[in-house]
């Protein structure tokens, strides 16, 4: 059975393209099909598996305004088992050119129809905005992960986010869940990372990923070299925790 997952966080910078680069990467791993969605314009998801996103022009944005079809979007084999749908700058402008358009909220569900049986994962890497992109995203999805950077102003928006995922499901995708939220950038040397990691399990006991993404200057590393931590360096903590968290996403299934 196949499963299709959305991560998405409204707030920018909290490991969100991180998550879903290694994640992709460590399913692969393991031996699954996976298929990067990347719906972010900033492109990051893309660049992170070396794709040169100025030079595509079959990407999601030609996809969500019907100028391609999702098979000639898709960029087959950028790593055994992986494959991507890429995005650039020029996603930026769909926000604008979908207005009117009937039902622009189920352009990428009603496309990813047609290839999700090729796939034992399809991964949708959101932008850090909730608009028609991220919506796109979830009428999609069967689930989202949230990353949470372990800061102080963590919480901030996660009700909203939440909120957001609960609206959706009742109106638009009945089927969409929360398949969980994952703690990213934490410090076991902290005591606040320890106390965000409390805070979110008060409200969300059975919604907590295990595994921990902690802060690791490899992972940073990572992107500016268009590599999953998998593949710039295989034995760091980075890489241990996203195959760990890998591992525990397949055993939800």
């Amino acid at each position: 059975m196949e499963k299709i997952i959305a991560i998405t966080n409204q707030k920018g910078g909290v490991g969100k393209t991180t998550t879903a680069i290694n994640l992709t990467a460590c399913l692969a791993e393991l031996g699954k099909r996976v298929l990067l969605i990347d719906t972010d314009p900033q492109g990051n998801a893309t660049s992170g598996f070396s794709i040169n996103k100025v030079e595509q022009d079959k990407t999601i944005y030609e996809l969500l305004l019907s100028e391609v079809s999702i098979r000639e979007c898709i960029l087959n084999d950028v790593m055994p088992n992986v494959s991507v749908i890429p995005a650039n700058v020029n996603l930026a402008a769909a926000e604008i050119e979908l207005i009117g358009i009937e039902n622009k909220e189920f352009i990428l569900s009603k496309e990813v129809e047609f290839i999700r049986d090729d796939f034992d994962y399809i991964i949708i890497d959101c932008p850090p905005a909730l608009n028609t992109l991220t919506l796109n995203a979830m009428t999609t999805a069967d689930s989202v992960i949230v990353p949470i950077q372990c800061e102080y102003l963590a919480l901030e928006g996660l009700s909203d986010l939440i909120q957001t995922i609960n609206l959706v499901k009742e109106r638009l995708n009945p089927a969409l869940d929360l398949e969980g939220i994952v703690f990213t950038m934490f410090d076991s040397r902290t005591i606040l990372s320890s106390q965000v990691v409390e805070n979110v399990k008060e409200h969300f006991p059975d919604k907590i990923y295990e595994t921990k993404i902690p802060r690791n200057v490899r992972l940073s590393e990572a992107p500016s070299f268009g590599q999953p931590i998998t593949v710039y360096d295989s034995k760091s903590t980075g890489a241990e925790s996203y195959r760990k968290l890998a591992a525990e996403v397949i055993s939800r299934k």
